[in-house]
């Protein structure tokens, strides 16, 4: 079975409605960031190997039967910059759906959403920079209206909330190994970054987006992952 990688690594980079202000063709950028990661799979994501997400036999508030990636993604920046403006400490938010089929690089739609203290300047390096990492097509992404970003995490627990969790919520747990240490997936590629620290197992014990096509999941794939990129790099 073909990789999803082999897959998207032959597509073009596009953000459909996500309308970066500047190209990166000739920008020099960097991210380095760390991301609290939940979807509707079973543990460990198989959208990461294959080009189909799972399959869910019954209906899930409203979802129905059939295969989709119902996630969200909490993203703590921990160093990078883009054309000269430090990136460093900004969080922000993305909830999507992979749709059911992404063997054509096609997905179904995503939101993001800015913590209010990011500054316009860098969101607009954010939105120069995801496409290089997620290299799809959405049906739709559209930018949401601002909130605040909780993030805290350690190698026992990992929790983030979007807007105090009215609007989303992601809460993981460590998953037990045979050492006190985290269990971790490592020589795995993450999309469209060339370089990570590795998967962190965390089971999730709520993965929710409570904002327009609503979502709940509990018992779910979760881990955390920091990864890479650069204008030098990308692909």
């Amino acid at each position: 079975m073909r990789s999803v990688l082999l897959v998207l690594s032959l597509l073009s980079l596009v953000f459909v409605g996500a309308g970066p202000a500047a190209s990166t063709a000739t920008l020099e950028w960097s991210m380095n960031a760390t991301i609290i990661e939940a979807c509707s799979c079973p543990m460990f994501c198989q959208c990461f190997f294959n080009t189909q997400p799972a399959h869910h036999a019954e209906d899930h508030a409203g979802h129905g039967a059939g295969r989709y990636c119902l996630g969200n993604l909490a993203y703590r920046v921990n160093k990078g910059s883009y054309d000269g403006t430090k990136l460093d400490g900004a969080k922000f938010w993305m909830a999507g759906d992979l749709g059911s089929d992404f063997s054509k690089g096609e997905t179904e739609w995503a939101i993001l959403t800015f913590d209010p203290s990011v500054s316009p300047r860098q969101r607009e390096g954010i939105l120069a920079i995801l496409p290089k990492i997620y290299p799809v097509k959405w049906k739709s992404f559209t930018v949401g209206a601002d909130a605040p970003v909780e993030w805290s995490a350690s190698n026992e627990t990992a929790t983030a909330r979007l807007d105090a969790g009215k609007r989303a919520e992601v809460v993981l747990g460590r998953f037990a190994g045979m050492t006190s240490e985290p269990v971790v997936i490592r020589n795995l590629r993450y999309l469209g970054a060339p370089r990570n620290d590795g998967f962190i197992l965390m089971p999730n014990q709520v993965e929710a987006w409570r904002g327009d096509k609503a979502f709940e999941f509990k018992g779910t794939n979760g881990f955390m992952v920091t990864i890479d990129i650069s204008s030098r790099d990308a692909i």
